[in-house]
């Protein structure tokens, strides 16, 4: 069985299948509520929500036995293509999108695992597949059924393959043979520690998500004022823990998934146009981004990064810049009136700001604040 399945995940395009047991993770829910405990789950849910649940299988499926682990790929060149997030790249400024998002890789991933689960229904087993969801913890999973071990950057690094993959489980009642753990890879290697731009890696395996752009990128509210610098180009999330990592750079050599997957309509580009994005309407933003997790559901979130995209990487000279930095000054949205302050004076155009009385007057605390700061 075990080995048909292995089968047909490779054939669907998975890059490794493992399986584990499916009892309760008591020490990644110890992990969890220490981490929810001490604050470095910020306002994070997933996972964090409920950890006596998300580590529990049983709560998926009653009477669980096994998992049945997949990793899809959606990286491997290293840093090759990587576009900088802190420069701009053409006339019209880019928004930098993480890898793992510049398509529906999920998509992909939830095909084949349907598919592992149905060969294990067609032999009289329950089966249900479960991935990108706080009901199960992914990387625990993972990292128990040998797929790979736990990295320093908090990711799971698969042997000889890196970490550019995302995982996902099918939650069976099948009594199937477990995987053996793959043993620590990363040695005395802290690299991806002293790459992440604000020090969210604040110990081996540790991320504090209060300081995550990855993570800040998707929170409500105002985005921090001393990590806006920091975030250059990027619009929704950040790879730079993963692309300094010396086995992903290892495995640069490997077919990237463009190479392996054809593209399809769920196709997205890794870069995306500032200046189109910030003139686009909500629903048309929705509809091109709805597949990633924008706070609330509101597009304001979207040009929220956005704006502070471009106030590190677009051209204050820019007549369409300009014309940008000034309707969103003069816009009744004070979350977004307030971003652009800082983007207008990160680009010199501090004249901006200073030639509307108004914004001087502004009832506004989010564009006090702002002009406060400034």
């Amino acid at each position: 069985m075990v080995g048909e399945l292995r089968r047909h995940g490779e054939e669907a395009g998975l890059a490794a299948v493992g399986i584990a047991p499916a009892t309760p993770m008591d020490e990644t829910r110890r992990i969890l509520e220490e981490r929810k405990a001490a604050g470095l789950s910020a306002t994070m849910q997933f996972t964090y929500r409920n950890p006596a649940r998300s580590t529990d299988p049983s709560r998926l499926l009653p009477g669980a036995a096994s998992l049945v682990v997949g990793a899809w790929p959606y990286g491997g060149r290293g840093t090759q293509g990587t576009p900088s997030p802190g420069r701009p790249l053409d006339d019209r400024p880019k928004g930098i999108v993480a890898r793992y998002a510049s398509r529906d890789h999920y998509a992909d991933l939830g095909a084949a695992l349907g598919g592992l689960a149905e060969v294990l229904k067609q032999e009289g087993w329950q089966a249900r597949v479960v991935f990108d969801d706080n009901a199960l913890v992914d990387r625990a999973a993972a990292e128990r059924a040998g797929i790979g071990w736990f990295g320093k950057n908090s990711n799971v690094l698969l042997p000889g393959r890196g970490s550019w993959f995302l995982l996902g489980s099918v939650v069976t009642d099948a009594p199937l043979p477990v995987s053996t753990r793959v043993d620590d890879g990363c040695g005395p290697c802290k690299r991806c520690l002293g790459s992440c731009p604000t020090g969210a890696l604040v110990a081996p395996g540790v991320l504090d998500a209060r300081k995550c752009l990855a993570w800040l990128l998707q929170a409500t509210g105002i985005f921090p004022f001393e990590y806006r610098a920091a975030l250059g180009g990027r619009i929704y999330g950040c790879d730079d823990c993963q692309d300094v990592c010396p086995a992903n750079r290892l495995a640069a050599g490997l077919s990237a998934p463009e190479e392996i997957h054809e593209q399809g309509p769920n196709s997205d580009e890794a870069e995306v146009d500032l200046l189109e994005m910030l003139a686009s309407s909500g629903p048309d933003l929705l509809s091109r981004h709805g597949r990633w997790y924008i706070p609330e559901r509101d597009p304001r979130y979207l040009r929220r990064n956005a704006l502070i995209a471009l106030g590190n990487v677009g051209d204050g000279q820019s007549r369409q810049v300009q014309a940008t930095l000034e309707r969103y000054l003069d816009g009744a949205d004070d979350l977004l009136r307030a971003h652009a302050i800082w983007a207008a004076i990160s680009l010199g155009r501090r004249d901006l700001v200073a030639s509307r009385p108004a914004l001087a007057e502004d009832p506004s605390p989010l564009v006090r604040d702002e002009l406060d700061r400034s």
